[in-house]
C-alpha cells in the first residue's frame, strides 16, 4: 500500500509489485492508473502502472472466486504479457505457481479469459512456440523460490536482481539473494 498526497488530500492505494518497485522519490510526481471499489464499509483504491494491467485486474475480479486482493496478488506475481501468454496457451502449471492460485482457480482463469485476453492485453504472437531463455527461467525460478519461502514478490524481485549473474544456477542465485536480504535486514 502507498499513500499519495493529492493537493493536501492523502489517498491510500493498494498497488501491484510493479508499481511499488518503480515508485519515485517522496515529493516527485507519480502517474498511476486506478480502480475504485466501493463497499458498504470502505472505498478502496487499487493502483496499476498501465492501462493493460488495470483492464486485466477488472477482468479478474469479474471471475467467480477471484476477489480484488487475489487479483492484485496475481498481477504482482506475473507481468501482464506473461499472464496473457499463459492464458492463451493454457499454461496452468505456470499460473499455479502464483501465490494464492490453485489448480482449479488457474483452470478457471484460462477458461474464463481465453477468448478475451488478446483484446484486453496487447499480446505479441510468437512466430515459434514460446521457449523462455535460460536467463529468464533462472530469474523466474529464483523469484518463485523466494516467494514460496515467504518473501513478498517485490522483495524477491529486488533480491534476485541484485544476486543474478549470467551462468549462475537457480540455487546459486537463491543463495546469493538470501545473503543479500540478510545483510539488508541487519
Amino acid at each position: 500500500m502507498i499513500l499519495v498526497d493529492v493537493s493536501g488530500v492523502g489517498y491510500e492505494i493498494e498497488v501491484t509489485a510493479a508499481v511499488q518497485a518503480t515508485l519515485p522519490a517522496v515529493g516527485e510526481p507519480l502517474a498511476i492508473y486506478t480502480h475504485l471499489i466501493v463497499r458498504d464499509d470502505a472505498h478502496i483504491l487499487f493502483g496499476f502502472r498501465s492501462a493493460d494491467e488495470r483492464a486485466l485486474f477488472r477482468s479478474l475480479i469479474k471471475i467467480s472466486g477471484i476477489g480484488p486482493k487475489l487479483a492484485l496478488t496475481v498481477l504482482s506475481g506475473i507481468e501482464t504479457q506473461e499472464f496473457a501468454r499463459c492464458v492463451r496457451d493454457g499454461d496452468v502449471s505456470r499460473l499455479t505457481a502464483l501465490p494464492g492460485v490453485g489448480r482449479k482457480t488457474a483452470e478457471r482463469l484460462v477458461v474464463e479469459l481465453k477468448d478475451r485476453i488478446d483484446r484486453m492485453v496487447l499480446v505479441p504472437q510468437p512466430a515459434a512456440p514460446f521457449a523462455p531463455s535460460a536467463r529468464s527461467r533462472t530469474r523466474d525460478d529464483a523469484e518463485q523460490a523466494l516467494i514460496k519461502l515467504g518473501y513478498r514478490p517485490v522483495e524477491a524481485s529486488r533480491a534476485v536482481d541484485g544476486a543474478f549473474e549470467p551462468g549462475r544456477s537457480t540455487e546459486e542465485v537463491v543463495r546469493a539473494a538470501l545473503k543479500r536480504i540478510a545483510t539488508e535486514e541487519a
